[in-house]
């Protein structure tokens, strides 16, 4: 290959690279595709022309420094620039692989310190006033109950929501386990609770168009495969009707599965497995929660706080 190929045609098989070899999920390739964007963009500023893959190869250290300052100046936040600088050297990686040159300067950059965020979940009467309401915002009965079956899958299992919309109707019709495919092409195993099969059977039943075993559970009016755009915005809509806070999303509905676990007893470790977490210091992020949420109730129950 020669590395006088367009960065365009470039970024193109790039993507097509990390999503079949290194099963980067498309959210995120996306992500990365915006990013890379920006760098050649400030590229073109920075060096007065477009940028060229000889250009990327022949850059030093001050020159993405000086990205990275440009982008704090933009107002871009540390786990955004984090995640860019991560882009950033995959795409150097993968033109090592394609023996198109190599830059050792990149590698030796280090993101900046982010502070993490806690999970927001919604608290428990509100979830569960949440999943027995989000029906209501539909006029075809059988697409809320679609609806009703979802988000009871979210909180009661804690999938992601491109988890739950991969699933075949065989995976879940009457399982009491699921085997789930999360970040990074891990499995794990999560359990149904009676009530979520309930729920499942109920939006089958009641389903006008035919699923096979192998076709995607949940399915749009048209009988197409559900977006996850389309929940999101039902999700929105319910915030209204319940008067959720602003921060229920159908992904705040797997925090609150989390958090919820752990304040009812729960150990880490299973709620590490649960999750698909890879790292335990991940999961820990909800012991914070839980302990502003204990700090919270004693402040409004003590006689003397």
């Amino acid at each position: 290959m020669s590395a006088s190929r367009s960065l365009p045609a470039l970024l193109d098989t790039w993507q097509s690279w990390a999503a079949a070899v290194r099963g980067i999920s498309a959210h995120t390739l996306t992500a990365y595709r915006g990013d890379m964007q920006q760098f050649l963009a400030f590229l073109q500023g920075h060096e007065g022309r477009a940028p060229s893959v000889r250009t990327l190869l022949r850059l030093e250290l001050r020159d993405f420094r000086a990205w990275m300052a440009q982008r704090a100046e933009s107002g871009y936040d540390s786990a955004s620039t984090a995640r860019a600088l991560s882009a950033v050297k995959h795409f150097y990686r993968y033109l090592e692989k394609q023996k198109l040159g190599a830059n050792v300067a990149v590698h030796h950059l280090r993101s900046p310190k982010r502070k993490a965020a806690l999970p927001r979940a919604v608290d428990e009467p509100q979830s569960h006033e949440a999943v027995s309401r989000i029906a209501d915002l539909q006029e075809k009965p059988w697409v809320g109950l679609r609806d009703a079956a979802l988000l009871s899958l979210l909180y009661g299992s804690g999938l992601r929501i491109g988890e739950a919309l991969s699933l075949s109707r065989r995976a879940v019709e009457g399982a009491e386990t699921l085997v789930v495919t999360g970040k990074g092409n891990k499995q794990r195993a999560v359990p149904v609770l009676p009530v979520v099969r309930e729920a499942v059977a109920a939006y089958l039943a009641a389903c006008p168009h035919a699923i096979g075993p192998d076709d995607p559970l949940f399915i749009g009016e048209k009988g197409h495969p559900l977006q996850p755009a389309v929940f999101s915005r039902q999700v929105r809509r319910l915030r209204l009707l319940a008067g959720l806070p602003e921060s229920a999303t159908p992904h705040a509905f797997r925090h609150s599965f989390a958090t919820h676990l752990l304040s009812h007893g729960a150990d880490l470790r299973s709620i590490q497995e649960l999750l698909g977490h890879a790292s335990l210091s991940t999961t820990q992020r909800y012991t914070a929660v839980d302990r502003d949420r204990l700090l919270s109730a004693y402040r409004a129950a003590h006689p003397r706080a």
